[in-house]
């Protein structure tokens, strides 16, 4: 299998969807299983959809997920060029060589004959598609054309009649009537190819092994493959993807959630994570298997272990392997991968700090976002409240003005609170001393201290915010009160 070469090919229309990136994940997978080479294809000949940054929306992507390319447009490689748009020529000519062939023919028709023609059809309740005008166009009716430099384009000359069969390694054999095939155009006016003539020309130069696409593109594949026996080439085997879909059994979209994975990675997800996720999505070691590192799945991964039904996203099972992977970071990469975050929240820290948070927020995250939520009050001056939230269930002002000077006391003590096991006993002593209960007494504590009524372990808080900051909230918190109970 050392031949093997497969190819992602997106369009830069902006940021990968999930289920596209899948397939790149497929891709990369069986090129690394079988030593094999792995090629980014850039599919840009749709211009009017291209965003600015689209390609590197992209490449950044696969980046993040580690998927690194052996052949592109940025590293090169013997096949180049790897962006279609540089690549008309050879469309051109192998267009012409179709038509030499008989295999396809020049269309005339203008856009608003077609619009017409379509109109047409949808009265009738026909499927819309060409009526083959132009397709038996004498020599002379041509030459007429051509004389009067009307623009054309160049379509596919399906068979009328028979049958075109696809065999699938994931579905089977796929068969569809010739009849049911539009002449597709192949060639725009413009000099820019379809993607039907552009991909099966590419992947043949490009002597790709196998070819992996989302079974959307199903209905297409009679006109790749008449394309390949019009120019004599042997099909490399095709696999149709399975599409994925949200919960509610409709195709992936925006109104489930995040679907990009420039997305889910601002959302807080780890790479690690999104690629072992996704590798899943249609894809099974066997009935048990959930949690693959990256060189396990090149290890199993096999295409004849893709599932033929759709994969349904789900995202609470991506909350839980991202919140298994970020457990089993160390503190030290932990921190480092949560600064971006704390970065973007425009609060200020370092890796020391960082490191003291990691062990504190690392078995309550699923996201690395979830870091900051919980973990804003140690970096900032103050903390805004209302302060009826000192004030817990059973209490009033004055017994919660108790709890904080009674706790104020108690810390007065330590110069530092790095033994929090000693920290806290001593607190319990002063509540017990109230005779308050202790979610009363530390709840007044934990508002102070973090301004929040639910936050991560106090004593871990108050040693990582020291005790100059600590003791500055107790006062102002006691403050507060002051003014209520008078």
């Amino acid at each position: 299998m050392s031949n093997v070469r497969v190819r992602y090919a997106p369009s830069p229309t902006g940021a990968p969807h999930v289920g596209n990136i899948r397939t790149a994940i497929f891709d990369y997978l069986w090129a690394r299983h079988t030593n094999g080479t792995f090629i980014v294809r850039v599919e840009d000949t749709d211009q009017a959809r291209e965003v600015e940054n689209g390609l590197e929306l992209i490449l950044d992507s696969l980046r993040f997920l580690g998927l690194q390319w052996d052949e592109g447009p940025d590293v090169g490689g013997n096949y180049g060029p790897y962006e279609q748009s540089k690549r008309l020529h050879l469309y051109k000519q192998h267009a012409e060589e179709l038509i030499a062939k008989g295999a396809a023919y020049y269309c005339y028709c203008t856009s608003e004959r077609l619009e017409q023609m379509r109109k047409i059809q949808q009265a009738r309740g026909e499927q819309t598609r060409y009526d083959y005008r132009c397709r038996y166009l004498s020599a002379e009716e041509r030459a007429e054309h051509e004389r009067a430099g009307e623009p054309k384009v160049v379509r596919l000359a399906v068979p009328r009649e028979g049958k075109t069969t696809l065999s699938d390694f994931i579905h089977g054999d796929l068969t569809i009537a010739n009849e049911n095939v539009d002449d597709q155009v192949l060639l725009k006016s413009d000099g820019f190819p379809t993607y039907h003539l552009a991909v099966v020309v590419d992947d043949h130069l490009m002597q790709i092994s196998h070819v992996m696409r989302g079974d959307d593109w199903i209905p297409s594949f009679p006109k790749h493959v008449l394309l390949y026996q019009a120019f004599g080439w042997e099909i490399p085997p095709h696999g149709h993807v399975p599409l994925v879909l949200g919960a509610d059994k409709k195709k992936l979209g925006k109104r489930h959630g995040s679907t990009s994975v420039v997305q889910f990675r601002e959302d807080g997800y780890l790479a690690e994570a999104m690629l072992n996720f996704l590798a899943r999505l249609g894809w099974s070691l066997d009935d048990k298997s959930e949690l693959f590192t990256r060189q396990q799945l090149i290890d199993v991964f096999t295409l004849d272990r893709i599932e033929h039904a759709p994969a349904i996203f789900d995202y609470g099972k991506l909350d839980w392997t991202n919140g298994y992977y970020i457990r089993q970071l160390s503190d030290d990469d932990l921190a480092t991968r949560l600064m971006p975050f704390f970065e973007k929240a425009h609060l200020k820290t370092d890796h020391t700090m960082l490191r003291l948070l990691a062990p504190l927020v690392k078995e309550r995250m699923k996201k690395m976002t979830e870091a900051v939520t919980m973990g804003d009050f140690l970096f900032v001056e103050d903390v805004e409240y209302d302060p009826q939230l000192l004030i817990g269930k059973g209490m009033d002002a004055k017994s919660a003005l108790a709890a904080l000077h009674a706790a104020q006391a108690t810390l007065e003590k330590y110069p530092v609170f790095d033994d929090e096991e000693k920290v806290e006993a001593d607190l319990r002593v002063a509540a017990d001393q109230l005779g308050m209960k202790y979610a009363q007494f530390f709840g007044a504590l934990r508002v102070a201290v973090t301004g929040k009524t639910v936050s991560l372990p106090l004593m871990g808080s108050m040693r990582i915010l020291g005790r100059e900051k600590t003791m500055r909230r107790v006062a102002r918190a006691i403050k507060a009160l002051e003014g209520q109970v008078l």
